[in-house]
C-alpha cells in the first residue's frame, strides 16, 4: 500500500499549504504521474497537479519531472500544494476598500490596513480580506476559486491588527508557485516593530520552535520540538533605541503563527501594546504618574500591537522576475514613533543639564 506522510503545518503561513511525501507501491504498474496523483489525492484536479509539476512543486526522487513521467515502484514523490480550507462555508463578495500597491494578471500586492482579518473564521465570518478579494476579482475570480474550494488567492497571512504588505495569487498556477516559494523560504519579508526595552545585541537570530500555549489556547509560545513545537527562525536588528522602547527590524525565515510576537517576548522584548502577549502594560520605565500617563497616551495613539510588514520580495510566477516592494509606516505608527522620539529627546536634555 502506498504510504503518505503529511507535514502538519498548522498555524501561520504554513497551514495554507501542505507538504506530502508518497512512496509508490512495489507492485505499481507504470502510470503517468498526473493521473497517479489524481487517484491518490483528495479533491485535486489534473490541472492542479499539472500546474504544480510545471512550477517544480512536485519532485520524484529529488528531481523535477514532466506531467508524462510514469511512476515506477518505490519512487519517492514529494509535493507542495495549496491547502484546501477545512470547511465549505459560503463566501460572499463584500466591498471593502483595498490599498492595491501592484496588480497584473497573475498577482496582486496590497498594503493591508490594521483591523482587517485575512480570511473568515470563528468570530469573523465576513468583512474579511477574502470577502474583499471576491468582490474585487468579480464573477470570473469567484468562479475560479470557489470551484476549487480555495481561499481566493491567500498564500500567507498577516495578523488582524498588523498592517503591511501581502501578495495575493490571482490564478491557480500563481497560487501553487507562491506556495512553493513560501515552503522553500525564498520569500523575502521584513517587518518593523516597536518593542519594550532594548536588546543587548544590536543584531541577532532567534531560533526557537513555536507551538500552542498549554493553558492560553489563543496564544502561541516557545515549545520544544519533542513536545510538538515547529521550527521557527527570526532575524532581528535594532534600528533605533528610544529609551524604554526600541524600533527593530525583523526578517522572517519561517512563517509560524504570531512568530515575531512570540519570539520577541521570548527574549524579553514584547511588542508595544500587544494585548495578547502582555505588551499593553508598562514593562519598562519609571513608576511615576506622569510617565504612566505618557504611556497610556501612546497606547491610545496606536491601539494595537506595533507591527508592520514593511517589505516583500518574491519571484513572479509567470515571468520569473524577482519583484520587491517596500511600504511606508502607517500614520498611527509614525505618530507613536514621533511621541517616543520627543520623550527620548526630553530625557536626554534633562540628563545633559
Amino acid at each position: 500500500m502506498t504510504s503518505i506522510r503529511v507535514s502538519d503545518l498548522e498555524g501561520g503561513d504554513e497551514d495554507l499549504f501542505v507538504h506530502q511525501e508518497i512512496t509508490v507501491d512495489k507492485g505499481q504498474s507504470p502510470t503517468r504521474i498526473d493521473k497517479f496523483l489524481m487517484m491518490k489525492l483528495d479533491q485535486v484536479s489534473r490541472n492542479r497537479v499539472q500546474n504544480a509539476i510545471s512550477v517544480g512543486s512536485i519532485l520524484v526522487n529529488g528531481k523535477e519531472v514532466k506531467s508524462n513521467y510514469k511512476v515506477k515502484p518505490q519512487d519517492h514523490i514529494a509535493l507542495v500544494l495549496p491547502r484546501n480550507p477545512d470547511d465549505d462555508a459560503p463566501l460572499e463578495p463584500q466591498y471593502i476598500p483595498l490599498n492595491i500597491v501592484y496588480e497584473d494578471d497573475d498577482v496582486m500586492v496590497i498594503n493591508k490596513q490594521p483591523g482587517l482579518v485575512v480570511h473568515p473564521g470563528v468570530g469573523n465570518m465576513d468583512q474579511t480580506l477574502v470577502n474583499a478579494l471576491l468582490y474585487h476579482f468579480g464573477e470570473q475570480g469567484l468562479t475560479l476559486f470557489l470551484e476549487n474550494k480555495q481561499r481566493p488567492g491567500i498564500v500567507h497571512r498577516i495578523d488582524k491588527d498588523t498592517s503591511g504588505l501581502m501578495v495575493i495569487a490571482k490564478t491557480e498556477l500563481a497560487m501553487t508557485h507562491l506556495a512553493k516559494q513560501f515552503f522553500d523560504h525564498t520569500i523575502d519579508r521584513s517587518y518593523v516593530a516597536l518593542v519594550w526595552g532594548q536588546p543587548e545585541e544590536e543584531k541577532g537570530t532567534i531560533d526557537a520552535p513555536i507551538g500552542r500555549h498549554a493553558r492560553e489556547r489563543k496564544q502561541m509560545t516557545v515549545v520544544d520540538e519533542m513536545e510538538g513545537g515547529k521550527s521557527a527562525r527570526t532575524h532581528y536588528e535594532v534600528l533605533e533605541p528610544l529609551y524604554y522602547v526600541s524600533l527593530i527590524k525583523c526578517q522572517l525565515e519561517t512563517g509560524r503563527t504570531h512568530q515575531i510576537r512570540v519570539h520577541m517576548k521570548h527574549i524579553g522584548h514584547t511588542l508595544f501594546n500587544d494585548d495578547r502577549y502582555g505588551g499593553d502594560k508598562i514593562l519598562k520605565g519609571t513608576v511615576f504618574t506622569k510617565y504612566r500617563q505618557f504611556v497610556d497616551n501612546c497606547f491610545a495613539i496606536l491601539p494595537r500591537q506595533a507591527l508592520h510588514a514593511k517589505s516583500l520580495g518574491f519571484t513572479h510566477p509567470t515571468t520569473g522576475k524577482r519583484m520587491f516592494f517596500d511600504s511606508d509606516l502607517p500614520e498611527d505608527f509614525v505618530a507613536l514613533l514621533d511621541k517616543w522620539r520627543a520623550y527620548k529627546n526630553s530625557r536626554t536634555k534633562l540628563e545633559d543639564e
